[in-house]
C-alpha cells in the first residue's frame, strides 16, 4: 500500500508503448566460485569485467555515482544445484553460493517497472529523473521471501545522468498520485542501460 513504506524492488509492468510484460528473462551466470552478497528478486543488477552477475551498488546519479556500464536489468530469480544434488529454484540468490548458478534477468531495456518512492512525490514528478534512495547490498531485501526492497529516492531532478526516468503513477485503490509513499512508473535512463549506451563492460 501506497500509504506504508514497503519498498518491493523494480517490478515488470508493461513494455514502453503499452504491451504487457510476457515474462521474457534472459540468463546470465553469477560467479561458480561464489558472489559474497545476496541478490533478491527486483534487484538492479550488472555484469561485471569477468562476464559475471552482481548486484549494481551505486545509487545511479553521477560524481561516481551512475550505474555500470554492465548494467543489463533487474533480477527476478536463479536455480542452482544444492549439496545433495537436487536443481533448485530460489526468490533470491543465497551469498556464497557456489557452483552453476543460472540468474534469470529482465534485460529489456523498454521494460516499464513499478517502484515505492520513499516518501512523497506529486504530479509534478512525471518526466523527471530519479535515483535509487539507498545502494544495494546484501541486506537490501527479505532472505525469507526473497524480495528487494529497493526504493526510489524522492529527489527528483532534470539532471541526465541519473538512472531512472518517471513515465507514470500506479493508480488504483490503494496508490495514487501524492500518497506518503507514492508508487510510481519508472524506466531505464539512455546511457544507464548496457543496452542503450556504446560503452562496453571496463
Amino acid at each position: 500500500m501506497a500509504s506504508t513504506a514497503t519498498p518491493y524492488g523494480l517490478r515488470a509492468v508493461n513494455e514502453l508503448g503499452g504491451l504487457p510484460y510476457a515474462g521474457s528473462t534472459r540468463t546470465f551466470l553469477i560467479d561458480p566460485a561464489g558472489y559474497n552478497a545476496n541478490i533478491f528478486n527486483g534487484s538492479i543488477v550488472a555484469v561485471n569485467t569477468s562476464g559475471y552477475l552482481e548486484i549494481v551498488t551505486t545509487v545511479g546519479s553521477s560524481a561516481g555515482n551512475i550505474f555500470p556500464a554492465g548494467t543489463v536489468g533487474v533480477f527476478v530469480g536463479c536455480s542452482f544445484v544444492n549439496a545433495q544434488g537436487q536443481t533448485m529454484y530460489s526468490q533470491y540468490y543465497p551469498a556464497n553460493t557456489t557452483g552453476v548458478v543460472q540468474a534469470m534477468v529482465i534485460d529489456d531495456d523498454r521494460t516499464v517497472f513499478q517502484v515505492q518512492a520513499a516518501g512523497t512525490l506529486a504530479q509534478t514528478a512525471l518526466g523527471m529523473n530519479a535515483i535509487l534512495n539507498a545502494v544495494q547490498s546484501t541486506s537490501t531485501g527479505s532472505t525469507q521471501n526473497g524480495n528487494s526492497n529497493t526504493a526510489i529516492s524522492i529527489s527528483v531532478a532534470a539532471t541526465a545522468t541519473y538512472a531512472l526516468k518517471i513515465v507514470g503513477f500506479v493508480q488504483g485503490p490503494f496508490s495514487t498520485v501524492g500518497d506518503a509513499y507514492t508508487d510510481v512508473l519508472v524506466k531505464f535512463n539512455v546511457g544507464s542501460h548496457a543496452y542503450n549506451t556504446a560503452l562496453g563492460v571496463a
